[in-house]
């Protein structure tokens, strides 16, 4: 299914910088035994010029802050002029070079293994291909801007093509990318997969879904439809002409990824009959689909220009992600699909989970931010004593900045309003030929055509401008009305506990521990593994890590007895704080009984609830922010 508006194909050179020739740069992305997981992709390079051929993969894909090394996956690479061999050799880890003296019609091959079904990689089995171009097509390193091709050569004629890229006409299943931050922003999904039109404010979508589960379409496509609507509204229109889910159902994955006209989501194909996991589903659909404003157009300045070599920095991904993670919350309360009472309960659910991690009070969120690319994807037994997440502690940060703003000004002035200041000044403005700033809509994309040399003739989007920590720090504090420099230094650059209910208490909340397990504390987490039971965390300072057992040791008995990891909770109850009980493990392999002196519990999890007698502004506040009585939390 490809229905876009189609180009004009036509192949010559350009001009590069206004001085060297551009060559024609096309893909053929074929994969003719599909259970063998492999891409088998052609580049085809014509009108080069230059003595040797530069082409360089990308090591990661805009939107998960990881450096992934997607070349570890090419295989088979070799590189002709015709029937003649070029010599070639590999520069670096993602960088090979060819000799092109001479020839000006290179082509290039290679395949690509494609066996992770995540939605930044690449998957290949018998009844799809599906594929992110960052991680399947390399880029020649100055032509970044210039129009890259690509045609589809499913194994099949019954499997069908989605990308939102649009087709080139009387090219069969090509499409044309206005440059290469385009064609990476522009996943495809070959195969057997169900196709649902829908419109929403009269722009056509499509829910695209792959594999089988207990996914009711017509219900999925209503509430995304109140999802798309809210979010539009909050930002004043929609700033594309189409847009497409991709879903997979998986077996047991989650994830979902960002692009401009499209976003990827990964959901465990079972979930979607049980309330609980239905409402994640659609937070999903809202933080994803959030992004087209806040990280797709609305980027922080190290994410202005993408460097796809390398790790890109900045401390502004708590906004990027967290405020987008405390959106996913609100959107779909505000698009009537769970009550007030559901909303505080998810949002509670967030707090206990950062008021549970021992690394809130180490690592300060916009250091989260800046060591994305070596803490959040790559955790360990440690993790959770050394670092946060910045989706997490961003997400409540996000909240307690959306109240202090509601409450100083009666709720006339929220977070939306620094949403919308950032889309005004980042993401919907663009320079004119005098260097000054304008504004454009958004939706003002016309067909686009390749022109007679080649090259993609499309009024094109400018770039967005990034903003600054600085700038997004002022920002907020033009909607807020007052310095917030205290603010950010204790909770966004310093580990400050967050002071809940200094910002709930205007609005007639607060926050109290309940259900707290009255089992003494050890400190540890277990889980089973392999038919073993073992210990998988250890809390820095906890009776357990004082005691010398460590993340990785086998349990085998308290006092004597053997236990598992379900009795081993049980096991405790039997004792009191300050308790000295032993715990004998396997520690690489030694047999150790340690001595551990139990602690007092701690709250296992945090609820909001209306204070005892609310006042009438704390009623009217409450109304005045979510629409609905203080009584019906």
């Amino acid at each position: 299914m490809t229905d876009v508006t189609s180009v004009d194909a036509s192949s010559a050179a350009g001009n590069r910088e206004g001085q060297l020739t551009a060559p024609t740069i096309h893909y053929s992305v074929a994969m003719p035994n599909p259970e063998s997981h492999l891409f088998e992709v052609t580049l085809r390079v014509q009108g080069w010029s230059e003595p040797v051929l530069d082409l360089k993969m990308p090591v990661w894909t805009p939107g998960s802050y990881l450096v992934r090394e997607y070349a570890r996956h090419l295989q088979d690479f070799s590189s002709l002029s015709g029937d003649r061999a070029l010599p070639w050799r590999k520069k670096s880890k993602n960088n090979w070079q060819i000799e092109t003296d001479s020839v000006s019609d290179i082509t290039v091959r290679y395949r690509i293994f494609a066996n992770e079904l995540t939605v930044r990689t690449n998957h290949l089995d018998s009844t799809h291909g599906y594929f992110n171009p960052a991680a399947l097509c390399f880029f020649l390193p100055g032509f970044e801007r210039h129009c890259y091709t690509v045609t589809v050569v499913p194994p099949q004629p019954q499997w069908r093509t989605v990308t939102t890229l649009p087709p080139v006409s009387d090219q069969n299943l090509t499409f044309a990318a206005a440059d290469f931050d385009t064609l990476v922003d522009s996943p495809f999904e070959i195969g057997y997969h169900e196709v649902y039109e829908f419109e929403v404010m009269g722009k056509p979508h499509q829910l695209v879904v792959w594999g089988k589960g207990n996914l009711e379409p017509e219900r999925a496509i209503r509430d995304i439809q109140k999802v798309i609507e809210v979010e539009a509204k909050m930002f004043g229109g929609l700033p594309y002409e189409r847009y497409v889910f991709l879903l997979h159902l998986s077996g047991s994955g989650f994830g979902g990824l960002e692009h401009k006209e499209c976003c990827t989501l990964n959901y465990p194909r079972f979930s979607f009959r049980a309330k609980e996991k239905y409402e994640r589903f659609i937070q999903l659909v809202a933080h994803e689909f959030f992004h087209l404003w806040n990280v797709k157009r609305i980027r922080p300045k190290a994410l202005e220009v993408f460097d796809y070599e390398k790790e890109n920095y900045t401390p502004s991904l708590w906004f990027s992600e967290g405020t987008t993670s405390y959106y996913d919350l609100v959107i779909p309360f505000r698009a009537g699909l769970y009550s007030v009472k559901g909303y505080f309960q998810c949002m509670a659910k967030e707090i206990t989970r950062l008021q549970t991690t021992p690394g809130r009070s180490v690592q300060p969120v916009s250091e989260s931010s800046w060591d994305a690319w070596i803490k959040l994807y790559r955790r360990d037994a440690n993790s959770d004593n050394s670092q946060i997440s910045y989706y997490l502690k961003g997400e409540v940060v996000s909240f307690l900045l959306d109240l202090l703003i509601r409450a100083r000004h009666g709720n006339s002035r929220s977070l939306d309003d620094v949403m919308r200041l950032m889309w005004q000044q980042f993401g919907n403005a663009k320079k004119d030929q005098n260097g000054n700033l304008e504004q454009k809509s958004g939706t003002d994309a016309k067909p686009a055509h390749l022109t007679s040399n080649g090259q993609l003739n499309a009024p094109k989007l400018p770039a967005e401008i990034g903003f600054t920590p600085e700038e997004l720090q002022s920002a907020i504090e033009s909607v807020a009305g007052i310095d917030l420099s205290d603010f950010f230094a204790r909770y966004i650059d310093g580990t400050e506990e967050l002071p809940y209910n200094k910002y709930l208490e205007p609005f007639g909340l607060e926050l109290i521990a309940g259900e707290i397990d009255q089992t003494p504390r050890i400190g540890w987490t277990l889980g089973a593994e392999n038919g073993r039971e073992m210990v998988k965390f250890v809390e820095a300072e906890s009776p357990a890590q004082l005691a010398g057992i460590d993340a990785g040791d086998e349990l085998l008995a308290i006092e004597g007895f053997r236990v598992n990891a379900e009795q081993a909770g049980e096991r405790l109850k039997d004792f009191k704080p300050g308790d000295i009980v032993s715990v004998t493990v396997f520690h690489q392999d030694e047999l150790r009984t340690c001595r551990v002196t139990l602690a007092p519990p701690r709250p296992t999890r945090y609820s909001i609830v209306p204070v005892e007698q609310p006042t009438p502004v704390q009623k009217q506040n409450f109304t005045g922010w979510l629409g609905v009585p203080l009584s019906k939390l």
